[in-house]
This record gives structure tokens, sequence and C-alpha cells, in this order.
């Protein structure tokens, strides 16, 4: 449902705020990190990362890490503007616009954010297809020398709104899990063949890791590299963005790691 009146959104966005916080404060949370210091609350935390996870699972990222140095890109289209809002009183900054179609405005105001911000897309948004990885993360990360932290997130046998993601609502009192790569690093200046590569690569790497998720949420089991997720602020996120970014790992790599299959034969390696 659309909300175009100000007084329309300020209450819906309100009372959908209140409800996300009190909502998933009931959730038991845990992640497993491919490296815990791309988490924008650890100490050892440094320089400026591209989030990305499906659309789908928003309320999560949502509710854990506000107030930690991020700014959220969002569509233009109207279905946004009451989620524009809650982001806001979430702790997020919000860019408004496209990554790669006719998104030079919000392409300049997210450079400019990357000096000393995090950033996050949804690769799927706004409209879909469902868990297709639209190629405006990985052209941002090559533009702005960002690496890309891939985050699969999944809950325990969620309620599924008949939306064209699918969006997912946890049941209260149950299982939230979060299972995040590495910082990806993606080379400057990549040729169109190599962005399709990235491209097919993050999305195969962010499917397995959404769907393992999911699997962990729904299985209850425990994990030896398990940490317990807590709602908190970063103290050192504005700081540790200002530094130089790390470089992170290459694709290939963490594939490998995350024991992905091999992109398909028709997006081969483009030669170095």
């Amino acid at each position: 449902m659309k909300f175009t009146g100000p007084l329309e959104i300020g209450a819906v966005s309100l009372l959908s705020t209140a409800t996300i916080r009190q909502w998933m404060a009931t959730l038991d949370c845990r992640a497993e990190f491919g490296d815990p210091t791309v988490d924008p609350v650890h100490p050892d935390y440094r320089g400026a990362k591209i989030y990305v996870f499906w659309h789908e699972n928003i309320l999560l990222p949502l509710f854990l890490r506000g107030y930690s140095n991020i700014s959220m890109l969002l569509s233009r289209h109207d279905d946004a503007n009451v989620l524009d809002r809650v982001a806001r009183m979430m702790g997020f900054g919000v860019v408004r616009g496209s990554t790669f179609h006719g998104g030079s405005v919000a392409l300049r105001q997210l450079a400019q954010r990357a000096q000393e911000e995090n950033l996050t897309i949804t690769p799927d948004g706004p409209r879909g297809p469902r868990r297709r990885l639209a190629p405006g993360c990985v052209f941002l990360a090559s533009t702005l020398g960002i690496p890309i932290v891939a985050m699969g997130l999944g809950y325990a046998h969620p309620w599924r709104v008949g939306t064209w993601d699918r969006f997912a609502i946890p049941k209260p009192f149950t299982r939230a899990r979060a299972i995040v790569s590495r910082a990806i690093h993606v080379p400057a200046d990549i040729d169109r063949d190599a962005l399709e590569w990235h491209r097919a690569g993050v999305e195969r790497l962010l499917v397995q890791l959404s769907d393992e998720a999911e699997r962990w949420a729904c299985s209850g089991e425990r994990r030896a590299g398990e940490v317990r997720l807590r709602k908190e602020p970063s103290r050192v996120a504005r700081r540790a963005a200002r530094l130089p970014a790390l470089s992170g790992v290459s694709l290939e790599d963490e594939l490998r790691r995350c024991a992905v299959l091999p992109v398909a034969e028709t997006h081969e390696r483009p030669a170095a």
C-alpha cells in the first residue's frame, strides 16, 4: 500500500518503527562471520563497506545496526516513502535513487557518503525479480574502491507476504540467523564482462548464504563460531570508516571458501 500524504507517512512510520523495535527484540539473533571485523560494531572494524542482503530480509539489519554510520539506498518510488522515514528513525542515513540505471545523482550522493560512511543496498530491490542481483552494487564497489560484504539472513519458519520478494516477517520469540562473508574486493575499472562475472558470483554467494542461514534458523543447531547479535550502535564506525578501506579478498577466493558452485560457463572468469 502506498502512502503519499505527509500525515499518513508520518503516522504509519511512527507506528511501524515502534512495532519493529518491539517485535524484533523478541528474537534470538546469532551470526557466523567469515571475518568478524566487517561488523561495524566490532572494535577492530575499519574502512567503509557496502553491505548487501535480499530485500525480503530488511527488518533484521534495520533493527540491529541502526546508529552504526550506515546509509541505505532506497528507490524513489512512492512505496519506499514509509521505509525512508522508518530507516531514518532507526538510525540510518538514506539516499533515494538508483546506482546504475539513470542514477547519476544517487551515485554522486553515495560517493560522497562513502568518504566517511558505510553503504547498504538490497540488490534485488525495489521491485525484483526476487533474489536476482542487479549490477549496481558491483559497479559501485568498483567505482568507489569499497569492498562488498554479502549478508545471508534467515528466520525460523517466518510468515511470508504475497509481494514480489515474498517479504519475510519473523514469528515472535523465534530464531534469526546471519551468515556474513568476508569483505570482497572488486577491481577498479572493470569492463562489461568482468562486471557480469562479479554480479553473477555475488548473486550465487548471496543465495547460498541466505539459504544456509534459513536452514540454520529452522534447525536450531549450535555452531562453533556463532556469536550472539545484540541491537547496539557502533562506537567506532564513524571514525573507522574514514580510514582507508581494506582491499578485501577476491570474489573467487570467497566463493571457494563458502563452497559455492562455480559461476556458469556463460560467465567465465574474465582474463586479468
